[in-house]
């Protein structure tokens, strides 16, 4: 069971991804070949393209997809009243991923150091995917998120979905189904995820997925605190800082 100081240590946070070119007549052609073998193995029996798969489902993969905002945020502990007492949230967003992901290398290595992140899903996707793409732009990947050489409990990343599966490997359960039963308002009160790719690409609204993004990190800190026997944060009590456009 968490504590409330252990939980001021933590650093939540979550990614929006989206494809990485509009179309997919944008890519290259050995790009365009590559996808083809990725293709042929989602919904294999269906009838759709290419084009029409790439449109769809290219955001979930970190080698044809791309980073739009990372979300994060932190708890106060109040040590006077022995409880958290405040959250914030802060995002990175826009349409350079590159300067994106620097903008937050560089929080992690400093303001952050000494954190243990945490995210739903986090270990299978918003960790590794983030790692991909550091590489992919080659740029180093901050020393909290690295995993290679480091034994298990080195690793300070925490998963919310995981924590929930209690050994059960083989459930998934979606961050909003933990706020239907936790009676925490739902973060989808906007756009949902299979919106996002449609908002950047057509909208050109980077700011409105940052919104979305930061709701799920409050959603995810309000069920570690559920998790923990804590009680809910209330709306005064949560600071929404200023956004930071990479474009």
């Amino acid at each position: 069971m968490y504590t409330p100081q252990d939980i001021s240590k933590l650093l939540f946070l979550d990614i929006e991804t989206v494809r990485g070119t509009d179309t997919y007549e944008e890519l290259s052609e050995q790009m365009q070949k590559m996808w083809h073998l990725k293709a042929k193995r989602i919904e294999p029996e269906s009838t759709k393209t290419d084009a029409e798969k790439y449109l769809e489902y290219a955001g979930i993969y970190a080698e044809f997809g791309k980073i739009v905002c990372i979300s994060f945020g932190t708890c106060k502990y109040d040590d006077k009243e022995k409880r958290i007492s405040r959250f914030f949230v802060k995002s990175v967003y826009g349409t350079d991923e590159r300067e994106l992901l620097r903008q937050f290398a560089t929080i992690l290595d400093t303001k952050a150091k000494d954190k243990t992140l945490c995210a739903h899903n986090g270990k299978e996707f918003d960790f590794p995917y983030m790692c991909r793409r550091f590489l992919i732009l080659q740029i180093p990947i901050p020393k909290i998120l690295e995993t290679q050489g480091k034994k298990p409990w080195e690793i300070s990343h925490v998963d919310t979905m995981e924590m929930w599966r209690f050994g059960d490997y083989k459930a998934y359960t979606k961050l909003e189904l933990l706020c239907a039963i936790f009676e925490i308002p739902t973060p989808k009160d906007d756009i949902d995820g299979s919106q996002v790719g449609k908002v950047f690409w057509e909208e050109k609204d980077a700011e409105r997925i940052a919104t979305y993004c930061e709701k799920d990190v409050l959603a995810t800190a309000q069920v570690f605190l559920k998790y923990s026997l804590q009680p809910l944060l209330k709306e005064e009590e949560i600071d929404f800082l200023e956004k930071v456009a990479c474009n």
